[in-house]
């Protein structure tokens, strides 16, 4: 059998834009007991694949029924396999293969991954999915002798079965967005790290995702381990901050130990907590205020009280009820 890789299926974004799909290539394989005259055979390959000879010849002597040549001989450019296919050479041929292509090469990285030199996923939806992304092989199939010399009978080709396209939830205009912004924030902050995540609070849909540090899909190997393994905002954990205040307040207004119209709460500029003092980002304080106003106003001070309200059992529980500490269960590695 000589392989046919299939190709993978094709990844879109929600409206048909094609995010991964794949370009055809061709590979050198070698049947070593068809090669008569290995010394040759050796000589005419190294120059066209720019190795030594004795690289080639190492591959030729294998005993082995078929040898795939990599990673030299594997995805060839055009002009290179014209110039094996006119040798005309016994025991060598040139078999189709595909390789993954990403059109927007940095753009999406981290969340559609990349695939290793056998069209494996290896991160990304292209892990997630390779089950069917990946299709099955198919072959060229001829008869031989026991000692592997080719007979003259007809071929059989065995079709691949190419992948199972999928779409995404990602909307590309918006991912477009965030990757501007993403490097906006590089330059302007000269930062370490940034990551941005678009979700439909409805229903859950990851409609955008990146961070950076990002990788070109094309090239990953090209990148360290921690940069293109990382998709930071499944990956990394980090404080909330005054984001997390609404899961104070919601917690309070249905354990109606607040009334946020009626209640009100006097800021006089910080609340000192177990020897720590908490202050308002507001110097000197907002005053009196409701607790509506607290909110507002991301008042600190105004949420400390709130919290002492509920006490720690019943904002933890809160915390649980809401999912907080529990994996999500997104469709990527590395959560």
């Amino acid at each position: 059998n000589l392989p046919i890789q299939a190709n993978r299926g094709i990844i879109y974004d929600r409206n048909g834009v094609v995010l991964a799909t794949n370009l055809t290539t061709t590979s050198l394989i070698l049947i070593p007991s068809q090669i008569t005259d290995k010394e040759l055979v050796a000589s005419k390959l190294a120059p066209i694949l720019g190795v030594s000879k004795t690289e080639i010849l190492k591959h030729i002597n294998k005993r082995v029924a078929m040898e795939r040549v990599h990673p030299e001989g594997r995805r060839l450019d055009y002009k290179i396999a014209d110039q094996i296919s006119s040798l005309n050479l016994k025991g060598v041929y040139l078999v189709k293969e595909a390789k993954r292509d990403y059109p927007f090469d940095e753009r999406l990285a981290h969340v559609l991954g990349y695939v290793g030199i056998d069209n494996q996923g290896l991160s990304g939806i292209e892990l997630q999915y390779d089950y069917y992304l990946s299709g099955e092989q198919g072959a060229i199939k001829y008869y031989a002798d026991a000692f592997g010399n080719r007979l003259n009978l007809s071929e059989l080709y065995e079709q691949p079965q190419d992948g199972i396209n999928i779409m995404l939830t990602i909307d590309y205009r918006i991912q477009e967005a965030i990757e501007r912004e993403l490097d906006n924030i590089m330059v302007h902050f000269n930062a370490d790290q940034a990551m941005a995540i678009v979700m439909d609070p409805n229903n859950g849909e990851i409609l955008g995702m990146g961070s950076r540090p990002t990788f070109s899909a094309n090239n990953y190997q090209k990148y360290a381990t921690e940069v293109i393994n990382r998709n930071l905002p499944i990956w990394a954990t980090f404080e909330p901050g005054s984001t997390f205040k609404i899961v104070t307040f919601a917690a309070a207004i249905e354990e109606k130990k607040v009334d946020i119209f009626k209640d009100t709460f006097h800021d006089s500029g910080s609340r000192v907590v177990e020897n720590a003092r908490i202050r308002c980002w507001k110097h000197g304080g907002h005053g009196t205020q409701t607790f509506l106003q607290v909110l507002e106003n991301s008042c600190n001070p105004g949420f400390v009280e709130l919290g002492q309200r509920l006490g720690k059992e019943l904002l933890f529980k809160y915390f649980d009820l809401l999912g907080f500490g529990q994996k999500t269960g997104i469709d990527l590695n590395g959560e």
